[in-house]
């Protein structure tokens, strides 16, 4: 959570629109906090759906062939990965733990803490993504064994 020289920058820009005024450019960062978490639990939820449906559908997809077995596997280690590193980043600073006495120093802290977690978030939605995939692989290989 260390800031960078692009974080200080992005902060003073930040708080030259909110005319130095760091309460509304705080209030910018949090907004991106609301959409951050807003997407985590999208991604939560659509997991939520893929493991659900493997639960009832993933024995008779794994009896269908090795194809489909290797796939629906690969997809939930993918699925799980991902679950486990959102849950990992669960974990919140409140952004008032990361005022000091200077602004830009305040909002730039924020800012790295908001990019951290952004960061997690890709990676979150890439092994999802990837999960799924292989899932909807392991469910052509179930129906053309069929």
């Amino acid at each position: 959570m260390n800031p960078t020289a692009e974080h200080r920058t992005e902060a003073e820009r930040l708080l030259a629109l909110h005319e130095g005024r760091l309460a509304p450019a705080m209030a910018v960062i949090s907004a991106h906090f609301a959409v951050i978490q807003a997407r985590s639990q999208l991604l939560l939820t659509l997991a939520t759906l893929t493991l659900t449906i493997t639960g009832f559908s993933g024995p008779a997809m794994a009896r269908s062939g090795s194809a489909a077995r290797v796939l629906m596997v690969g997809g939930l280690v993918l699925v799980l990965s991902g679950v486990l590193l959102l849950l990992a980043t669960l974990r919140t600073a409140w952004l008032t733990r990361l005022l000091s006495d200077d602004a830009v120093d305040s909002l730039a802290r924020m800012i790295a803490y908001r990019d951290g977690k952004t960061l997690a978030y890709r990676w979150q939605l890439v092994l999802l993504a990837s999960g799924m995939s292989c899932y909807v692989g392991a469910v052509v290989a179930y129906l053309l064994a069929m």
